[in-house]
């Protein structure tokens, strides 16, 4: 829908979302499951269903205005902040489940705002869980500083808990060795059991009650809802029995009519719980490394000029567009700007990847975060704030590590589908084991039904894709390679046709004189002096890459004279007091100049992409210049990686027929589209995707923005324009092709590292879910005890976290 909306989601770095008008919630139109058209409008759904009961009857969730009708509670939370109550649905269910809190942008007041990686649509101005995950909430604007609270506090839990387990298991397996079996009496080391597992359990274990609760009320059922109820119904048994041992039934009591307690089994869940949440909040700490290290760039500090000429150091978020800065030798360039006045060489790896400096000199631009070598300098500030690339570059890549890939639906469906399964499995065991099962009847049951919760936990599985694109996209970065969301990083992987444009892309963009000759009597360098001090008087885009040719060969243009511009035809004056004419054949024979075989060596070049002017000096032809657009030096190694990806490589420019081909030809491209307006581009995109092909588009300008938005992968040059930048979904910051190739391979390196983890934690599941049931039992006596099943969780998890890992050492 257009225009604003109550409760709509929208605050700098987030992509806009519109309400579901059945239900209320946010969605995000690209992953809406739903869309239907109404009064020249559209309208995005959560679910089948919700687009189902909108189609059938619209007036009842719209008002006179074509708005949604408010479906959102206000209320306040004990901040006393505003929230709003959105109700969130079962996937495929269409109707609401539940309500969840979730505070908007506009009442953070200006604080951080915290979102979920599982579910974005959860928006809170403090850090907590996730209502519907149970993931820490991360910030939605990345800061300098790391915000540990939640590490820090699950260390503490940890290593609380586990001094407190560790005697509590030596307490428990001591029964089970007959030399130190019956030092304590059996109701004796029942109430010392109690009284190490409690704080374990109710302390170290609370947030997974919280959490597990949480999900509970709000009907999305996840990892926690097991946690809570394996831990929760062996604590709890064993406090009955350890309070009230008559009232345990003689089918749980063991040899000799002991009560056997599971506190050890309850203690040590929530202890290896608790050290692989520990792992995870490390490792997610290191996955947004990269935008800690980009965001260090950023000098604290900048030194603005004054207008009466004095100079002070002022804090950087106190320089506003327009000041005049200056940048002494080794500083970092505060913000984005252009020199005024100085000379010195500036080292921009950090944004090209290029170790040797640039050289920078009045009128050049400069990057904020890049660092002055030997020379002074004196800038003008021209984005400052969020506005500079520094900080787009970190906004695009935290707003990236959060997105979520398409593939992630399917471990989101088979998760909401999993847990009340495995809820079931769990009593479906037991039933059998206290029906079927060997005495104790019930004890046997309990263990299997608890060790069934326990090592289903979908951990592993709710890991498996976030974890990926998280490292995927940090290690991105690293390359130079902004990835905007994990969409884009998906579907680059699946990519069988580039389409690149040629001017800016292929070619450096500018004209540059590539062939100069003379005829037999006359010196090329002469020529070309007395060329340029003519052009330099023309405001032409060749003429000036004839001075820039001139000088780049150490010559120094002659001085001109007279000069008169004919249109259509060339220039004609004098420079160093001869007459000069540089222009077509047309006017070579107006003048009375007869090419000669000039004409047909300039027809030639013309075949090979350049530009001919002819040149007459003092009345004949004296030789002729070449101007064309240069391939950039790293095209034909970046063209021949992309074939050995098995990639079709098509130009599609609007350059003329014959400059393209003769592109196409030195590069060895499949296929040229030349002649085409930017309007067609998006045309031609969509024409290549009715055939079935995925298609990346590479572009640099601002005509190339539909065409990178229509494209399946849209991929700018970072040396190019803000708007390609904004239609793409990937950003090649250098600029250089072969950044394409190392996308492809780091799309392809993700997509197989989830797919591992995602077979992983399946195959887990599958195998570990009946063996804890005791399927084995009958034919092994093998039974799995809550420990070990706990073990084996955190186990998957740690291989998930660690095979994500991987990624940061792929070869790209």
């Amino acid at each position: 829908m257009h225009g604003h909306q109550a409760g709509h989601h929208e605050s700098a770095g987030t992509p806009a979302r519109e309400i579901d008008p059945v239900c209320g919630m946010t969605v995000d139109p690209k992953q809406a499951a739903g869309r239907a058209e109404h009064a020249g409008r559209s309208y995005f759904f959560c679910s089948e269903g919700c687009r189902k009961k909108f189609v059938a009857e619209p007036s009842a969730y719209l008002d006179e205005h074509g708005e949604a009708k408010p479906r959102a509670m206000a209320g306040h939370e004990a901040s006393g902040g505003p929230v709003v109550l959105t109700t969130i649905g079962l996937p495929g269910s269409g109707d609401a489940a539940a309500a969840v809190t979730v505070a908007p942008p506009a009442a953070s007041g200006g604080k951080v705002l915290y979102t979920c990686p599982m579910d974005p649509q959860i928006i809170r101005d403090r850090p907590g869980p996730c209502p519907i995950c149970g993931m820490a909430l991360e910030p939605m604007t990345p800061t300098l500083e790391e915000d540990t609270s939640e590490l820090d506090d699950m260390t503490r839990r940890f290593r609380a808990s586990l001094a407190l387990t560790l005697p509590l298991l030596a307490l428990a397996m001591g029964e089970m060795v007959p030399a130190v079996r019956g030092l304590i009496p059996a109701g004796a080391s029942a109430w010392i059991q109690l009284a190490l597992a409690t704080p374990v359990v109710l302390w170290g274990g609370w947030p997974f009650f919280a959490r597990g609760w949480a999900s509970l009320v709000n009907r999305h059922f996840n990892m926690f809802t097991l946690i809570a109820l394996g831990t929760g119904t062996a604590y709890a048994y064993s406090v009955l029995a350890t309070l009230f041992p008559g009232l345990i039934p003689d089918s749980f009591r063991g040899h000799g009519g002991a009560v056997p307690v599971y506190f050890e089994a309850a203690a040590t869940i929530v202890t290896l719980v608790l050290l692989g949440q520990m792992l995870e909040l490390r490792a997610r700490g290191r996955t947004s490394g990269a935008i800690r290290a980009l965001l260090g760039l950023a000098p604290k500090t900048a030194r603005v000029i004054r207008g009466d000429g004095t100079e002070s150091d002022v804090p950087l978020g106190d320089v506003k567009v327009g000041d005049r800065l200056r940048v002494r030798p080794g500083e970092r360039v505060p913000v984005d700007g252009v020199v005024l006045e100085g000379r010195g060489g500036v080292d921009e790896s950090m944004v090209t990847g290029e170790s040797l400096p640039v050289e920078k000199v009045a009128g050049m631009s400069l990057i904020g975060g890049t660092v002055n070598g030997t020379g002074g300098l004196v800038m003008r500030a021209e984005k400052v704030g969020g506005e500079t690339m520094l900080a787009r570059i970190v906004q695009l890549v935290g707003q990236a590590q959060r997105s979520r890939a398409p593939i992630q639906r399917l471990a989101d469906v088979a998760s909401s589908y999993f847990v009340p399964a495995v809820v079931a499995v769990a009593l479906a065991t037991f039933a059998a084991w206290a029906t079927l099962g060997p005495e104790p009847r019930l004890a046997h049951a309990l263990l299997a039904s608890v060790a069934v919760l326990i090592i289903a936990c979908p951990c592993a599985l709710g890991l498996a894709t976030p974890m990926s694109i998280m490292v995927g996209i940090g290690r991105g970065a690293q390359e130079g390679i902004l990835i905007k969301d994990a969409e884009a990083l998906e579907v680059l992987g699946k990519v069988d046709t580039v389409v690149v444009d040629k001017t800016g892309t292929l070619t450096e963009g500018k004209p540059a004189l590539v062939t100069v000759e003379a005829i037999s009597d006359q010196d090329e360098s002469d020529l070309l002096r007395l060329a340029a001090g003519l052009e330099r008087a023309s405001e032409h885009p060749l003429a000036d890459a004839v001075v820039k040719g001139a000088e780049a060969r150490g010559l120094v243009p002659a001085e001109a004279g007279s000069f008169e511009s004919r249109t259509g035809l060339g220039v004609v004056g004098t420079a160093g007091g001869r007459k000069v004419a540089i222009g077509n054949a047309a006017l070579m024979r107006a003048l009375g100049v007869e090419p000669g075989s000039l004409e047909a060596r300039a027809e030639s070049l013309r075949g090979d992409g350049q530009t001919v002017v002819l040149v007459a000096i003092d009345g004949r032809a004296a030789g002729l210049l070449g101007i064309a657009d240069p391939i950039k030096a790293t095209t034909p190694e970046a063209v021949s990686l992309l074939h050995g990806e098995g990639l079709r490589v098509v130009m599609l420019t609007g350059d003329a027929e014959a400059t393209a081909r003769a592109v196409a030809r030195t590069l060895g491209l499949d296929e040229v589209r030349a002649n085409v307006l930017p309007d067609r581009k998006a045309e031609v995109i969509r024409d290549m995707q009715a055939q079935g092909r995925k298609v990346a588009m590479a572009g640099d300008g601002v005509n190339d923005a539909p065409a990178l938005a229509q494209a399946d992968a849209g991929i700018a040059m970072g040396t190019g324009t803000d708007v390609a930048m904004e239609s793409a979904g990937v950003t090649l910051v250098k600029g250089d092709l072969r950044g394409i190739v190392r996308a492809i391979r780091l799309s392809r390196a993700t997509l197989g590292n989830i797919r591992q983890n995602l077979m992983f934690a399946f195959l887990y599941n599958i195998l570990g879910v009946p063996i804890a049931a005791g399927l084995l039992y009958p034919f092994t006596g093998l039974l799995l005890s809550p420990m070990l099943a706990s073990a084996a969780m955190t186990m998957s998890s740690l291989c998930v976290v660690t095979n994500a890992l991987r990624l940061r050492r792929a070869e790209l």
